[in-house]
């Protein structure tokens, strides 16, 4: 079938010659690797594809002319189209998507020619389109489609929606706004629903007169509507020719704040109502963004203004409508007093990102969803380039590496994993791929290729592939053969084998000394989660190998391109006494087993910090993983973790935070869990007694990350100094006496609730209800989970699906519960199935539903479990999230393997490590 798929999608759009010609070219050398890749597949992990056709292209839109009136009452729209159109082949009916949406009147006007009324509506509901007969073939030229209907602003986040607020009187109020990607602009309007069908569009709303109205572009007109003047009819200026899914409205009330960057595009953010300030930040990353991309591109911002908005109901982090950027109020929205320093890292990373989008993404898009992953891989490398220029202080490279890096290789080496490029077809597919594989490992191999390339060649062919591409559409291929010109470098060659093939390798390293030159003997297999890949259908890679040595671990002293299982690489001039290092900078997308003889001549350098922090975190990071997957013991790993003792940075200590809460999770299944976390203690006390609870003159962002982190792993794993000093600052803040500063605010309020009573639920649940700020309710829903009493459990759990928790936050109060203890765990799953029905309704088609049911059972580690995962979400379907289940109960079976393996042992070593000296 995916065969099939791709020939349909070749097919499909055939009106650019250019792109149809490259099309047929880049079939012809895709279908061998779907075919393989199929053949490979056990078909019983595949999930059933259903049957999909791109839309016809004997008509297409030119200009979208469109008037919408949305009731905020009654939430229903009224919506005018008349869309310039383009018949191609002569037909007696046009196809095009439409869901929830019911059609009123249709009419063809050819140029030139008399009207023709649409004798009928055929809705193919389960493809979300329409076909509109007409009575007689409309003939080849330009003519002017008609149509006339009505919506409802939903509740599912998705589409023209409803988002409820309230205003500073406390008054529930509604604002009518858009979510359009991937395939939601059908719920706004009839329209050609697909990336590579660009329009431009003429877009007009009626409002009430008191309301905010915002579009993509600036408005241009504003007048009383002549049927009642309670309402304005705003008119906005033509867009660029632009994809459907990047199109945006919002109507409801906002303040804002402006400013206009140094090439002379005005930007607005746009808050709630009396909340200006908490936009200041945002807008000040906004003016410093635009200016360095255009530089970066070297392709000016095509519009004349950008509006960033908060909204208040929201599903994804953000969305990157072109010249109109919509973000949930915690991407967006900072307070100085109340605001932590992850939430202004955050905020500068998302604002980063969805402002790269602008260009690639808006400006250049990809032709079909196949190729989502290089929009959202770049952008999500690019943001951290963004923030390194605006804020150099948060060292967010080293950051990168724990949060999307890692993070890829840990999902990637699932058997039920994906290529970076996936084949896809039907629509419901789509929200399936917008996960840590296209994100995380697409930003992942994107740096690496950086790395390969040098910056200056890179953004030579970034800079030709904008311009040659400028509101048109694009493939992956397209963006390689620009690289390739700019470097001269194999680049399609090198980067088909990590988007087009799942997984990565781990380079496998021994080392001979000879004289004065070091002999490495490196080779390269597929890692696999569940052990090495010992199969004989072993893919290769096309592997950017660095190299450094101790004596300049800053400095790469080789770079070789392994294009072979194996290799020998000779190093000169290396005395037998200093180390050797591969990958410096972690940055080559791969794990690495080192002979036992080379590892322990690394780990001095991670006691005396000899080496940089981000190969520390690397090679702990690796040492784990081969744990986890049975190549090394456990044991090992956490006599590694012992000579961490002096680490000062604090991105190395959130990965190995991440780590032993992993370990600490699978422990929970085994009755020695508290000598674990009594590990936990003696590593953090040092650092924890360093740091202490005050923030020190001269200290930055990254030591007030730190002290957060620190405090909340002591006072979680039960630590009384820490608790005690937790208890005490809560009650000074709960009474007023002494207010949290808001980096405290997270580990005071974790630990008091794992350690606490009803009481203690109580008055969290009463500081959620009086917080002003969305970031202070997530900051309280977060840590709920942690109480530890199975009736309050059940407490939080009901809360989640309250009034008091915006629909997209009830995810993360589910996954709090799931992820703080054994019970939790058990309760969390429990609740989902009670509430299967409500929660699918609310998230389905999108991808909360995937996070939900990750963050509800990924922490399982019984053989039996995933069985009955495996069995609910069979009778339960969740089609978005087919993948995900498939993944998670592979996770389930993981964990029950590495405890069965290596409980014991882990056991032993806690209690050798507690016992008197003799």
């Amino acid at each position: 079938y995916q065969l099939l798929s791709r020939w349909t999608s070749c097919l499909a759009v055939a009106d650019n010659k250019e792109l149809h010609a490259f099309r047929w070219w880049n079939c012809l050398l895709n279908c061998s690797t779907v075919f393989a890749s199929a053949t490979r597949q056990n078909t019983d992990t595949m999930p059933e594809r259903r049957p999909f056709v791109r839309l016809p292209t004997d008509v297409y839109p030119v200009n979208y002319g469109l008037c919408l009136k949305p009731d905020l009452i009654d939430f229903t729209f009224e919506g005018k189209l008349e869309a310039i159109v383009k018949v191609n082949l002569a037909t007696n009916q046009i196809v095009m998507n439409c869901a929830d949406i019911d059609i009123i009147t249709a009419s063809f006007v050819p140029e030139g020619g008399e009207e023709i009324n649409a004798t009928g509506f055929n809705y193919q509901n389960e493809d979300e389109k329409v076909t509109l007969s007409f009575p007689s073939a409309l003939q080849k030229g330009s003519g002017t489609l008609k149509i006339d209907f009505v919506g409802e602003l939903n509740d599912k986040m998705k589409g023209f929606y409803r988002s409820k607020y309230a205003t500073p009187a406390g008054e529930i109020r509604y604002a009518a706004v858009t979510q359009f990607e991937a395939t939601d602009a059908r719920r706004a309007f009839p329209c050609w629903d697909e990336p590579a069908i660009k329009a431009t569009f003429d877009i007009s709303l009626i409002v009430p007169k008191d309301r905010v109205a915002l579009s993509n572009m600036n408005v241009i007109d504003r007048k009383p509507h002549p049927e009642d003047d309670s309402l304005l009819e705003v008119k906005f200026a033509t867009t660029p020719i632009m994809s459907t899914y990047l199109v945006a409205f919002v109507i409801g009330e906002y303040d804002f704040v402006e400013g206009q960057s140094s090439d002379g595009v005005t930007v607005r953010v746009y808050t709630p109502t009396g909340k200006a300030e908490q936009g200041k930040f945002a807008l000040e990353v906004a003016v410093k963004t635009l200016p360095f991309y255009n530089e970066y591109f070297n392709v000016p911002y095509p519009l004349p203004k950008i509006d960033l908005i908060a909204i208040a109901d929201f599903a994804a982090g953000a969305m990157e409508n072109w010249g109109l950027v919509t973000y949930r109020e915690t991407a967006l929205l900072i307070d100085p007093k109340n605001s932590c320093s992850s939430s202004r890292q955050w905020v500068a990373l998302v604002v980063g990102h969805e402002l790269a989008h602008q260009w690639f993404g808006n400006l250049v898009t990809m032709e079909w969803w196949t190729h989502l992953w290089l929009n959202e891989g770049f952008a999500s490398w690019i943001e951290y380039l963004c923030v390194d220029h605006c804020f150099p202080d948060y060292d967010i490279w080293t950051q990168f590496v724990s949060a999307d890096y890692t993070r890829a290789l840990d999902l990637d080496a699932l058997d039920n994993s994906h290529p970076i490029e996936v084949n896809v077809g039907h629509p419901s597919e789509v929200d399936e791929i917008f996960d840590a594989i296209s994100y995380s490992k697409g930003a992942s191999v994107i740096r690496m290729l950086h790395n390969y390339i040098g910056d200056k060649d890179f953004r030579k062919g970034m800079h030709s592939y904008l311009l040659k591409f400028q509101h048109k559409n694009a493939a992956t291929e397209d963006l390689w053969d620009c690289l390739e010109q700019a470097s001269g470098k194999p680049i399609a060659l090198v980067m088909s084998s990590w988007t087009k093939q799942m997984g990565f390798p781990i380079i496998v390293v021994d080392q001979e000394q000879q004289g004065d030159d070091r002999i490495l003997k490196i080779s390269q297999k597929k890692f696999c989660a569940s052990g090495p890949h010992n199969g004989e259908d072993c893919p290769n890679w096309m592997v950017p190998i660095s190299i450094c040595t101790g004596e300049d671990p800053g400095c790469t002293k080789l770079k070789v391109l392994l294009d072979s299982p194996e290799t020998t690489i000779t190093i000169n001039n290396v005395s037998p006494d200093q180390w050797v290092k591969i990958n410096p900078g972690t940055v080559g997308f791969y794990r690495i087993q080192y002979s036992s003889g080379m590892l322990e001549s690394l780990l001095p350098g991670i006691r005396d910090l000899t080496l940089l922090p981000v190969d520390r975190l690397g090679l702990q990071n690796d040492l784990f993983s081969l744990s986890r997957a049975g190549m090394i013991s456990t044991v090992e790993v956490l006599k590694l973790m012992e000579a961490f003792v002096n680490e000062p940075n604090y991105t190395v200590w959130s990965d190995l935070s991440c780590n032993l809460g992993v370990l600490s999770s699978l422990l929970s299944h085994t009755d020695f869990h508290e000598e674990i976390q009594e590990f936990i203690r003696d590593l953090f006390t040092p650092i924890g007694l360093k740091l202490g609870w005050e923030c020190k003159q001269g200290e930055g962002h990254l030591d007030a990350l730190l002290r957060g982190l620190v405090l909340g792993k002591l006072g979680k794993a039960g630590h009384k100094p820490t608790l005690e000093e937790a208890r005490r600052r809560f009650k000074d803040h709960v009474e007023g006496k002494q207010i949290l500063s808001a980096d405290l605010r997270s580990p005071v309020y974790l630990t008091v609730l794992k350690h606490g009573d009803s009481a203690t639920l109580d008055t969290m649940l009463k500081l959620h209800k009086q917080a002003d700020m969305q970031e202070e309710k997530n900051r309280i829903e977060r840590v709920l989970g942690a109480i530890s009493a199975p009736d309050l459990i059940q407490k939080v759990l009901t809360f989640a699906l309250s009034e008091d928790v915006r629909p997209q936050d009830t995810v993360s109060v589910i996954g709090g519960v799931a992820g703080s203890s054994k019970h939790g765990r058990k309760a969390a799953w429990k609740f989902v199935k009670d509430n299967w029905e409500e929660l699918h309704n609310r998230y389905q088609g999108g991808f909360l539903i995937s996070r939900l049911i990750k963050l509800s059972v990924d922490g399982f580690a019984i053989d039996k479990m995933a069985a009955e995962v495996k069995s609910f979400f069979e009778s339960h379907h969740a089609p978005a999230a087919e993948r995900t289940v498939q993944q998670c109960c592979e996770n389930i079976l993981l964990n029950a393997a590495w405890l069965k393996r290596d409980a014991d042992d882990i056991h032993q070593y806690l209690l050798k490590r507690k016992a008197p000296p003799v």
